[in-house]
């Protein structure tokens, strides 16, 4: 029944972008599953962090209505491997618990307060597990979801994606060792070559050797990103940036030829991307 569920939300979905008014196209590029996917836009960096709990259900459904054109999050494992989605190696920093993630069950870290951290309002948020998260996502944005660690997480994180039908959106930002695992388990997932993030020569053309089909660059922006862009971009290779809330940068980020800078403040810089011709996405959901 879900796939079946699955099926008639993309024809719907490629029915409503046939309609007028109801398609960016020009902004947007249509995915294998018929969803009209951003072609260029803002990154929520862990969600609307700058003013929700980071990598909570409640940050990234404020940066969905926001309009973010991606969503970026971070997984690691428990002790009993499942998968959970906090940026740190410990507790500390983002919830009222201490110690690693890998020391706590997933019962155990259910018990954490994710969210008063950052404001009463928030107290009693949950660290959510990867699946929770992908059920709060939109299918027409990209999702880009960062490995936190190697072993079997780069299998187990590319198998839930291909089970959640979400391989025409989400990709795994990763080592190239990790890459090789996710894809080797699923043909089909897409990777975002996080090696290095430094922007020279050799990281760019390690990148276009892997077919990867995106980087994450980082610091240093300066007129050379358009020289690396234009290589990547010949490729296929869509490019993200790490990241800033400067409106000006942004704007220089685009002019380069970057696709999708990450930015934490998600609300108020979807203004930028609109100043720039980019619209916020109007979010499709699939239903049970």
């Amino acid at each position: 029944m879900k796939s079946q569920h699955f099926n008639l939300v993309i024809a719907t979905a490629i029915i409503l972008a046939a309609l007028p008014g109801c398609s960016n196209s020009a902004k947007q590029k249509k995915s294998a599953s018929g969803f009209e996917l951003p072609s260029r836009g803002l990154c929520a960096h862990r969600g609307a962090m700058v003013t929700h709990p980071e990598n909570t259900l409640v940050a990234f459904n404020e940066a969905v209505k926001a309009g973010a054109h991606m969503v970026e999050l971070d997984v690691w494992l428990t002790q009993d491997n499942e998968m959970v989605v906090i940026h740190d190696g410990t507790v500390d920093r983002t919830t009222n618990g201490t110690g690693k993630v890998s020391d706590f069950t997933l019962a155990e870290i259910k018990q954490l307060d994710a969210g008063g951290w950052k404001s009463p309002e928030f107290a009693g948020e949950r660290i959510p597990t990867l699946e929770e998260a992908l059920g709060v996502m939109p299918l027409n944005i990209w999702l880009n979801i960062h490995l936190k660690g190697e072993g079997i997480l780069p299998v187990m994180v590319a198998k839930l994606i291909e089970k959640e039908n979400r391989l025409h959106q989400a990709f795994i930002g990763c080592s190239r060792a990790a890459a090789i695992q996710a894809r080797e388990a699923v043909p089909g997932i897409m990777i975002c070559n996080m090696e290095r993030q430094e922007p020279d020569w050799d990281y760019v053309n390690a990148t276009v050797e892997m077919k990867a089909d995106f980087i994450q660059l980082r610091r240093s922006v300066n007129p050379e990103y358009a020289e690396y862009t234009k290589i990547l971009k010949e490729n296929g290779i869509r490019v993200n940036y790490f990241g800033t809330d400067d409106p000006e940068v942004i704007k220089t980020l685009f002019d380069y030829g970057v696709d999708f800078p990450l930015v934490n403040d998600i609300i108020n810089t979807m203004r930028v991307a609109e100043e720039l011709d980019i619209p916020p996405v109007t979010p499709i959901f699939g239903t049970e």
